[in-house]
């Protein structure tokens, strides 16, 4: 199986497996909570950095608007990061997190920005509930 096709069906399954034990309410310790989209997060960068140097940044663009699919895909991926933004906000603004400069990030480069700002609301609870003991 080529690498092209390989990448988005494993990513696939850790979706599925993911949702799964989220669905079920299977969550990793409080303290380590954080580190999965820290890791996700600078994987993915790593990932998009190399995408960027191989193919360009208008690459990006035109995947999303040289057919249906590629709208489909795009509006998809607008309504999932809003949503996540949308549902992450009010936790963050809990605890200090300053939205518009995350906002700007997440809108510029959806989940390279969404996976660490996820990563550092956890860490920003779990430190303020040890804070609080």
């Amino acid at each position: 199986m080529p690498i092209l096709s390989l990448l988005p069906t494993v990513a696939y399954a850790g979706a599925i497996v993911s949702v799964m034990l989220i669905a079920i309410g299977r969550t990793a310790s409080a303290k380590l909570r954080w580190l999965l989209p820290a890791v996700l997060g600078l994987a993915f960068l790593a990932f998009s950095l190399i995408t960027v140097s191989q193919e360009g940044l208008a690459q990006f663009w035109l995947n999303h608007t040289a057919n249906l699919t590629g709208n489909q895909v795009w509006f998809d991926l607008l309504f999932a990061v809003t949503i996540s933004f949308y549902l992450i906000a009010p936790r963050a603004r809990n605890v200090g997190m300053p939205l518009v400069p995350w906002g700007v990030a997440v809108v510029a480069t959806a989940c390279i920005a969404l996976l660490p700002m996820l990563a550092r609301l956890l860490w920003l609870e779990q430190h303020n509930q040890k804070s609080n003991l």
